[in-house]
């Protein structure tokens, strides 16, 4: 009989999050490797410590640490009006996004010059309605979900043509359900959050065949309750928040065993120094801390503040902005994934 899973460990993670700009971790080789997202890194860290409600902690860390937040906001916005990864970093529509959800985290959307943001995001669009990442042009799935969802935080969707971003979104899906980063690209479960969840920050998921799609997100699931992001591929922490976000917008949560996912995710964290791997036994990193407790937060983990499957934010941060998406009602439950 397997071992029951370990309680998930808040105290753990908070200090591991609290932690990873210390000077000790600016001595490893990861923290350097890792410069060039530094601002991402942090939309993780917060998002994660205010899912389990304490982003006060980051905020007061050190009795500065919401200002060194958002000096390094300012330093990394450049002439162009988007943001970098860290300071010198050239803009891209990934650290644009990020920096415009930390701001809405700590209530400060007018921290950056949000005019300059826009005109970057909308100037990004192409003919077809794609969006290109970054001045040199690759176009990416994933590139139109963080404009739509970028501008839809500043409220301002009117500068872009929403019509088109739409027609580019659903000329990626296939014949599965699914959608890829352009269009005839394999499905792919982090494609699908991001055009799933750019259809309902738009209010366009009619374009959705909700039960096929349903059925590829719930075959993810595996023997071990994790879930994979495209067929015959391990599990991974991460999918917990692809998989079950996509599934929780289109209200067909309960199409996976919430209990062995549980299992997955928590087998995973490192209960001496906090944080989450990819799977059991790996060395954790802060993408993967969040969205392994942003997976255990959709599936009504006790302790933990509901985030929004469409916006990877938590809820109440939404209602403060008074941001919102037409949320479907659940289908009747289906069989389990996994018994």
């Amino acid at each position: 009989m397997d071992a029951p899973a370990p309680a998930l460990a808040f105290e753990k993670h908070k200090h591991y999050i609290k932690n990873l700009d210390s000077k000790l971790s600016q001595e490893s080789f990861e923290y350097w490797a890792s410069e060039h997202l530094r601002i991402s890194g942090m939309y993780w860290g917060l998002a994660a410590m205010d899912t389990m409600n304490a982003l006060h902690e980051m905020e007061e860390l050190d009795g500065n640490g919401r200002q060194r937040i958002l000096e390094l906001l300012k330093a990394c916005q450049l002439p162009n009006g988007g943001i970098g990864g860290n300071e010198g970093h050239d803009a891209h529509l990934l650290y644009t996004l990020s920096a415009v959800q930390i701001m809405a985290m700590l209530d400060a959307m007018d921290t950056l010059d949000v005019n300059a943001i826009v005109n970057f995001v909308a100037g990004l669009q192409q003919e077809d309605g794609s969006f290109t990442g970054d001045e040199w042009g690759e176009v990416d799935t994933r590139f139109s979900y963080c404009a739509l969802c970028c501008l839809a935080l500043l409220k301002r969707l009117d500068a872009v043509n929403v019509d088109k971003a739409v027609e580019f979104i659903v000329s990626c899906k296939n014949f599965d359900g699914g959608f890829g980063s352009i269009p005839g690209a394999e499905s792919h479960a982090a494609q699908i959050f991001c055009c799933v969840g750019a259809l309902a920050i738009v209010g366009r998921l009619e374009h959705i065949d909700k039960d096929l799609l349903s059925w590829w997100l719930c075959e993810r699931q595996l023997r071990n309750g994790g879930l994979n992001g495209r067929p015959e591929k391990l599990a991974d922490v991460c999918y917990s928040w692809w998989v079950l976000s996509s599934l929780a917008i289109i209200g067909r949560l309960d199409w996976i065993n919430h209990d062995k996912l549980k299992e997955f995710i928590l087998s995973s964290q490192d209960l001496e120094g906090g944080g989450f791997s990819d799977r059991p036994g790996d060395m954790v990193d802060v993408f993967h801390t969040f969205f392994g407790i942003a997976g255990l937060s959709l599936i009504g983990h006790p302790g933990l503040t509901p985030v929004d499957p469409a916006f990877a934010l938590c809820g109440r941060v939404l209602e403060r902005l008074g941001v919102t998406w037409p949320k479907p009602q659940p289908a009747p439950a289906k069989a389990k994934a996994i018994e």
